[in-house]
């Protein structure tokens, strides 16, 4: 075998260190310094070992890295979110990816579909594959069985719902005052039923939104109807089947509160296959694209996303740094933004 020729091996196995050696002509060690990115080597054999790994397809080993490192670390996080595809956990994520990527940390994802089981299982496998840390949109109220890795280092933020029975860092939104916000946007245009849908209330965010409008009718002295309050779920599909039939009651609600992207997704396709965008006010909580371009665009109490994100981002890479000051609770405010469907007015016609 001839320099620049790459060594025979077996189809099935990897490239090794040693193939990559042997095609550029240097030692192991020569290798192993031009991988893990020593400035001392010389440019010409950096270049020579670079090509020779890339005609072999040759790709380091980091988990063996991080085991010969002192520290241990993998440089990779876990990131654990409500459903990946939801605009919400998308835009979470990417705020999360963009601050690891800046410290050369990878991000693994999953989704938890709201089960507290699956959340318990996707959180073990990742601290099994030795991840640096975790951000969890927790599914379940329970996280105790995390408190073992805790001591054991593993480093943790909780996001948009605080963690249950652990003492550990979280992200949150102002959920509650953000509902009343939305609640009394729509009584100021003159709206006194005013319909309630959500997700489940036995999720947390849900809980304190739908407490926040209880709340803000109880303030304003209109009584709670349970009639026009109803708990779908995050599916578009519940949401407008709900809202079909709340606006089919003898006594329908004149506007709607939808307290979960999704939900106030499926309450706008139904009041638009009814005709009733214009005459059905409309505040939906956590804002979803293209909400600004439709007729009437879509008022929303807004969550900052990004912010929430990077929050957590840097207050976990704190932790991996060495902070060990107490546990605590960061809360994002919400912002309303008015775009027409919040501001039709009870008994009239909005305006495009």
């Amino acid at each position: 075998m001839t320099q620049g020729e790459p060594p025979p091996r077996s189809t099935r196995s990897r490239p090794t260190m040693r193939e990559v050696a042997a095609l550029a002509g240097v030692a192991i060690k020569t290798v192993s310094r031009v991988v893990n990115g020593v400035p001392t080597v010389d440019p010409a054999i950096v270049a020579r070992v670079r090509e020779a790994a890339d005609k072999l397809g040759y790709r380091p080993n980091l988990t063996a890295s991080s085991l010969r490192r002192g520290d241990g670390r993998t440089a990779t996080i876990g990131m654990l979110v409500e459903d990946a595809a939801n605009p919400f956990s998308a835009a979470l994520t990417r705020t999360v990816e963009n601050v690891a990527r800046q410290r050369g940390v990878l991000v693994l994802v999953g989704s938890l579909d709201e089960d507290p089981a699956r959340e318990r299982e996707l959180a073990r496998a990742l601290i099994d594959r030795r991840v640096d840390g975790l951000v969890i949109v927790p599914a379940g109220r329970d996280q105790s069985y995390l408190i073992s890795e805790q001591h054991s280092g593993t480093c943790m933020v909780f996001v948009d719902r605080e963690a249950g029975l652990l003492d550990a860092d979280a992200v949150v939104s102002d959920n509650r005052q953000g509902a009343v916000t939305a609640v009394n946007h729509l009584l100021t245009t003159g709206h006194r039923r005013i319909a309630y849908l959500g997700d489940r209330a036995t999720i947390p965010t849900a809980a304190q939104r739908f407490d926040g409008y209880r709340h803000a009718l109880e303030v304003a002295h209109i009584e709670y109807d349970d009639e026009i309050a109803r708990h779908t779920g995050s599916s578009e599909e519940a949401a407008i089947a709900a809202t079909e039939q709340l606006l089919a009651l003898p006594n329908p609600p004149t506007a709607l509160f939808t307290s979960q992207n999704l939900v106030t997704i499926g309450a706008v396709r139904a009041l638009r296959a009814l005709g009733r965008q214009h005459t059905v006010a409309h505040v939906g909580f956590d804002d979803f694209p293209l909400a600004d371009i439709l007729s009437p665009g879509i008022t929303v109490l807004a969550q900052d996303v990004e912010q929430m994100g990077q929050t957590a981002a840097e207050m976990l890479f704190r932790r991996l740094d060495g902070d060990e000051s107490s546990a605590r609770t960061v809360t994002v405010p919400t912002r309303l933004i008015e775009r027409g469907s919040g501001e039709i007015p009870a008994g009239g016609l909005g305006h495009d």
